[in-house]
């Protein structure tokens, strides 16, 4: 099963529907199809072995993934965020390739003769006009959808293969056809070439709901568009949660009262912020949805009624899982391992192990699968008593001090839960000592005075213990995120080795 049918089938069952809106642009279902048809054809006359993207959301981005799948070649959508050197090395990889977006950059970073380059508005218009004579039927290709470059942070970035299959089942597993009536509407704001920008596309179109995109992201102009379109769903990250409730509480407060549901994901939601959003959109239900590129997206969900029973419960069990990231997916089995690969009990952190039919798990370069089909996330978490999933954060940032391992994710709540701290960051540092030892650095609040470095570290000594105290601490006016929302550790690494 090709994912074009996913759009084959909106456009079948209500053609004039509006699909999609993009700067002041609407397409119907029918539009949509027809373009992606047409860039099909275009794909198949070009010859290339990738379609990719280089540019922002639109409805090119839509028409260029179905297109791509129509003509059975992997759509490739690139960080356009990326330094030249970085995506140029990625162009390179790719080329022969039909790329949309760009057309400048690409042309000094990889000019081969190989590719074929299109900006934006062209790609869309000799699509809609290739569109008459071109073929409905889809090429499976070699099975392959989408590959999307990892961040490779510590090498080469790796080509993460998500093959239809896997696309189809997590759809299919999560999303009922046409269940959305039509005057939903979802706002997307994420970046075009991470997997919830791609799993947003092809869930809503599914279930026929119209599509806002939001091309960059901005607090004021996402409260207009949700507010002027009257969406009814969104998908945010923590920082675009995080500016969108500072705008609000500086005193824009557009209409809102048609936001039914806002998913999050993409990186660590702070406690104190998901309260605050509960807080102020009473009305609205919360998903807290943890995936990854190699999964097809979720795996795991925290939905709206357990959001608000944790937020009012008395409990601390039960208070705690609105820091979970909920159960996982009727469709998905998730494992807690430790180091030599064996499954642990209810509360004992390890590395989180998944596997489904929408797991992929799969690389160019290789497999990551094992023999049973179990994927290493390389997230570290634990599973508590009644199924909740729990994360620590990412396994490569275990701190190891003197042989004995600690989460950064365990010292940064301490300090998220002083009124002074608005960011908090755990890293690893060398120590002659220890072999490593933990750096701390906090962001504080406006209109707090910062604290002393020992009280921090006396904070931390009372409340967890003392081998979690920081060597070195470190204040900072801001801490550096990805666009995702992501802490970029090794970043933070750097200001302790300077």
């Amino acid at each position: 099963m090709n994912i074009a049918l996913f759009l084959e089938m909106a456009a079948d069952a209500a053609p004039d529907r509006i699909g999609l809106v993009c700067d002041g642009q609407r397409w119907s279902y029918a539009r949509l199809l027809a373009g992606a048809r047409g860039a099909a054809a275009l794909i198949r006359d070009s010859g290339c072995s990738h379609v990719a993207l280089l540019d922002e959301s639109s409805e090119a981005a839509a028409m260029a993934l179905f297109g791509a799948a129509i003509a059975g070649v992997p759509y490739v959508p690139l960080n356009y965020r990326l330094a030249d050197a970085d995506l140029a090395a990625l162009l390179t990889r790719i080329t022969p390739a039909l790329i949309v977006g760009d057309v400048a950059r690409v042309e000094r970073l990889c000019p081969s003769a190989d590719n074929k380059v299109l900006a934006r508005a062209d790609f869309v218009t000799a699509a809609l006009d290739a569109a008459a004579d071109a073929p409905a039927e889809a090429d499976e290709g070699d099975g392959v959808a989408i590959q999307l470059f990892t961040s490779g942070t510590t090498a080469a970035p790796k080509a993460a293969i998500l093959r239809h299959a896997n696309l189809v089942s997590y759809i299919l597993g999560t999303v009922e056809f046409g269940a959305a009536p039509e005057e939903d509407a979802a706002l997307v704001s994420v970046p075009p070439y991470h997997i919830a920008g791609i799993a947003a596309l092809l869930s809503s179109i599914y279930a026929l709901r119209r599509i806002l995109l939001l091309p960059a992201f901005d607090p004021a102009a996402w409260l207009d568009l949700a507010a002027g379109e009257r969406a009814s769903n969104a998908f945010v990250v923590p920082t675009m949660l995080s500016r969108i409730i500072e705008t609000v509480d500086k005193g824009v407060r557009p209409d809102l009262s048609n936001l039914r549901a806002v998913a999050y994901g993409g990186g660590k939601m702070p406690l104190e912020l998901i309260q605050r959003a509960l807080d102020l959109f009473p009305d609205t239900g919360f998903t807290n949805a943890y995936g990854l590129t190699e999964t097809s997206s979720t795996v795991a969900l925290l939905g709206p009624d357990e959001h608000r029973a944790a937020h009012v419960a008395t409990d601390p069990a039960a208070r705690a899982r609105l820091a979970s990231v909920g159960r996982p997916l009727p469709t998905v089995e998730i494992e807690i391992r430790d180091e030599d690969g064996r499954c642990l009990p209810a509360g004992e952190p390890g590395e989180i192990y998944v596997r489904g039919d929408q797991v992929s798990g799969e690389y160019r370069e290789r497999s990551a699968l094992d023999a049973e089909g179990w994927f290493p996330t390389r997230d570290a978490g634990y599973i508590d008593a009644e199924g909740y999933l729990f994360l620590s954060g990412r396994a490569d940032d275990v701190i190891v001090r003197g042989g004995e391992n600690i989460s950064p994710g365990e010292i940064e709540d301490v300090m998220l839960a002083l009124p002074a701290i608005a960011e908090a960051a755990a890293v690893a540092i060398p120590s002659a000592e220890w072999g490593e030892a933990v750096g701390l650095i906090v962001v504080v609040r406006d209109g707090h005075h910062a604290p002393a470095d020992e009280e921090l570290k006396q904070v931390i000594r009372a409340r967890l213990r003392s081998s979690r105290v920081p060597e070195r601490v470190l204040f900072a006016k801001s801490l550096p995120y990805n666009e995702m929302g992501k802490l970029l550790r090794r970043e933070i690494k750097k200001l302790f080795a300077a």
